[in-house]
């Protein structure tokens, strides 16, 4: 027998260039409306998907399918070997514990702290000790630079420190599965920066796999075209991406709940397809 059809489900997850994410001819209706028409895409463990479209194109439906919180109509959708549109609510609780989800709201909880945001999953559904909790939310404030915040109160920071107190909620429990849903919107280009930066360090130093759904084209095209690399000192630089990085950060754009393209940036930007040139300008 050879080593691949010899390995288990979970050491095959755990396989360089492993789908994590597979949607396969997934259809949607509202009564009349069909949201999603026919959607089939991968997500390769440590790669980042972009779904760009227009508003109402399926894009945030896509995500509430992938955690369950919707199902479809039709079509099979798998999520680190599991099938999820088979399972119900309670079965779908270990699959959802492995996903982080952040809104373009942050919803962050405005009677607790940074702190207890942060660590409020691992507080409320983990027996670990507060101090292991504590040094956990630690750990992850001082990932996005946040550490100096963590007694401050939601309504105490701006809005771009309120998405990264988001993101660090998100990857408290250290899922292997980020969904972003417009997470830059609202914010001003700079401040938009800081929240982009913190995917990619997820993605290139924890090797996180991602789903970003956004209309922001800058923060788009940001996300895909640059990396992160830590330096000897310690200290995380955010540099453009190499041509072999680039590769593994794909757009894909929902039209009339359909994908009509999916690839890189620099196949994106190349396009002579009308629509896309439309989107694009």
């Amino acid at each position: 027998m050879d080593r691949q059809s010899s390995m288990t489900a979970i050491e095959i997850l755990d396989e360089t260039g492993a789908p994590v994410i597979v949607c396969d001819h997934v259809r949607l209706s509202f009564d009349e409306k069909v949201v999603l028409a026919d959607v089939s895409f991968t997500l390769i463990k440590g790669h980042t998907k972009i779904i760009l479209g227009a508003s109402g194109s399926g894009k945030s439906t896509i995500l509430k399918i992938i955690t369950g919180l919707l199902r479809a109509d039709s079509g099979v959708v798998w999520v680190n070997g599991a099938r999820v549109d088979q399972l119900s609510e309670r079965e779908m609780m270990p699959v959802r514990a492995d996903m982080g989800m952040i809104f373009q709201e942050g919803a962050l909880f405005d009677s607790l702290t940074v702190r207890e945001n942060v660590g409020y999953k691992l507080y409320e559904e983990t027996d670990l000790p507060i101090e292991q909790v504590d040094r956990r939310v630690e750990e992850v404030l001082g990932f996005i630079g946040l550490t100096e915040f963590i007694h401050r109160m939601p309504s105490e920071l701006s809005g771009g420190q309120r998405r990264r107190v988001s993101i660090a909620r998100a990857m408290a429990f250290k899922p292997r599965i980020l969904l972003y849903d417009e997470a830059t919107t609202g914010l001003d280009p700079i401040t938009a920066t800081t929240v982009d930066d913190e995917i990619i360090k997820l993605r290139d130093l924890e090797n996180v796999s991602s789903l970003v759904v956004t209309h922001q084209l800058r923060d788009a095209f940001y996300i895909a075209t640059h990396m992160a690399v830590k330096k000897p000192d310690g200290t995380v630089e955010i540099l453009p991406a190499t041509r072999e990085k680039e590769r593994e950060a794909e757009f894909i754009m929902f039209r009339d709940g359909l994908i009509c393209f999916e690839g890189d940036a620099d196949a994106l930007r190349q396009s002579k397809d009308p629509y896309l040139r439309t989107f694009l300008s």
